[in-house]
């Protein structure tokens, strides 16, 4: 890889060390040198291929997902959309922590909501094959008060990082909830037929980002009284 992609990949290992989401981070490096030769190219570059004021489409072209969100949150920081702008990414994968891509649009004062695709992961909650993705959601809202919102939740009871460090057995990647596992099972399948919908049959991620007009966060956090949110700064866990 050039050192410029190299760069990106390994900061946002770095990130994800360093907020306690390890099975996202440097360990996930002998798997990523596992993907190169099926499917990944070292030296792909993804592309936008389509362009409108509401809407873009881009092609990871063989480039780890991780370029293409970092190439498509860095052409809606240069261009912001004047109102709300969808971006879908084909070939996106894997897209490593989608708070970390909701987050830095959020924080140029942008509302974010980024979800992706992954390979089938989750078996259906009786049971069987993997039918869908953990399939992960991230919502981010900036605040006049600074420290943007971060919401992001994958629908497996573990991660799929847990299972490749060890931290969890590959039977515990179930959906998440237990006796109400059929919720976040709806969820994964929601979002597996949308960004298929829209990105085709790989593994793929849309991005939504548009403007803020009123500022919600505050009063949260003021109604909250303390308590800690979703995205805010804590001792790492996992």
């Amino acid at each position: 890889m050039s050192e410029r992609d190299a760069r990106t990949v390994v900061d946002h290992l770095l990130t994800a060390d360093r907020v306690g989401k390890s099975g996202h981070g440097l360990s996930r490096i002998p798997w990523l040198e596992g993907l190169l030769g099926r499917g990944v190219d070292p030296v792909g570059r993804p592309r936008r291929v389509e362009r409108l004021e509401g809407f873009e489409r881009w092609h990871g072209a063989g480039a780890l997902g991780y370029l293409t969100l970092a190439a498509v949150c860095e052409a809606l920081l240069a261009e912001p959309p004047t109102g709300a702008r969808l971006v879908v990414a084909e070939a996106c994968f894997p897209t490593g922590v989608l708070g970390a891509w909701a987050r830095r649009l959020a924080d140029a004062g942008l509302v974010a909501l980024v979800t992706a695709t992954s390979p089938r992961r989750l078996p259906h909650p009786e049971g069987g094959p993997p039918l869908t993705g953990t399939n992960p959601i991230a919502v981010a809202i900036p605040s006049s008060e600074g420290g943007a919102l971060v919401a992001d939740v994958s629908m497996g009871a573990v991660t799929h990082g847990d299972v490749l460090t060890g931290a969890a057995r590959a039977e515990e990647l179930v959906p998440f909830g237990g006796p109400l596992a059929h919720k976040a099972f709806a969820l994964a399948v929601g979002v597996e037929l949308l960004v298929g919908a829209l990105a085709g049959p790989e593994p793929g991620a849309v991005v939504l980002a548009a403007h803020a007009e009123h500022d919600p966060v505050p009063a949260f956090r003021e109604l909250a009284r303390g308590l800690r949110l979703p995205g805010d700064a804590s001792v790492a866990r996992s």
